[in-house]
């Protein structure tokens, strides 16, 4: 299993809420901007599809967060795969990729699904341009599933296959390496197993059973 750098839980804390402010902070001025405008010019339909579709934005990476980062129940809480895969589309209709999520229904351990979300990110992040997602979970009991990213261009974040490969990491942890560094611990959290495989044009992430 991947040895992760120490890092202790308040900065954890705080560097996984700069992340979701980094997330967050973007459709929040689409809307601030489109209501400016409204100001301006009320009634204007550009302004307004801005306000529209940045509250849509807003909204969809909050209820992801949710679940993904959030408590979402008590430590022993069970996740419907249903609401998982529902805010995971939300959240990828305004991401660069498509999202298709098949495989075995019901619900699972919290901290299996909120992996599976996390592996949705960095599937995400690896796509420069185009491209598609798929998440297959492949058995809830003992859990086992896979994320796929495949595009033109697929580039892997240099501190996440650090990470991955568990090579030794001198870096200070930061806000855009967190999230990375979080799939892995609450991976650790629930003994899952995370590994990728790259070739041309894809990256998969599988998480299984330790």
């Amino acid at each position: 299993m991947t040895t992760l750098p120490a890092l202790s839980s308040a900065d954890l804390a705080a560097l996984l809420s700069s992340r979701l402010c980094h997330d967050i902070i973007s459709p929040v001025f689409g809307i601030q901007s489109g209501l400016e405008l409204l100001d301006d010019m009320p009634n204007d339909k550009e302004a307004m599809d801005l306000v529209r579709s940045s509250l849509k934005s807003a909204v969809a990476k909050l209820q992801f967060a949710r679940i993904a980062f959030g408590a979402a129940g008590s430590q022993t809480a069970m996740i419907d795969l249903n609401d998982a895969k529902t805010v995971a589309m939300g959240y990828m209709e305004h991401e660069k990729a498509n999202l298709v999520w098949e495989g075995e229904v019901g619900y699972v351990k919290k901290n299996f699904a909120k992996v599976i979300l996390n592996l949705v990110l960095l599937a995400s992040a690896s796509i420069s341009r185009g491209g598609e997602v798929r998440v297959d979970i492949e058995a809830t009991d003992p859990p086992r599933a896979s994320v796929r990213a495949t595009g033109e261009r697929i580039r892997m974040q240099p501190r996440l296959v650090a990470l991955l490969d568990g090579a030794e990491d001198q870096e200070t942890m930061d806000a855009q390496a967190i999230q990375p560094y979080y799939t892995l611990f609450l991976a650790q959290e629930c003994g899952l197993s995370v590994s990728y495989e790259k070739v041309d044009g894809q990256v998969t992430f599988s998480a299984a059973a330790a």
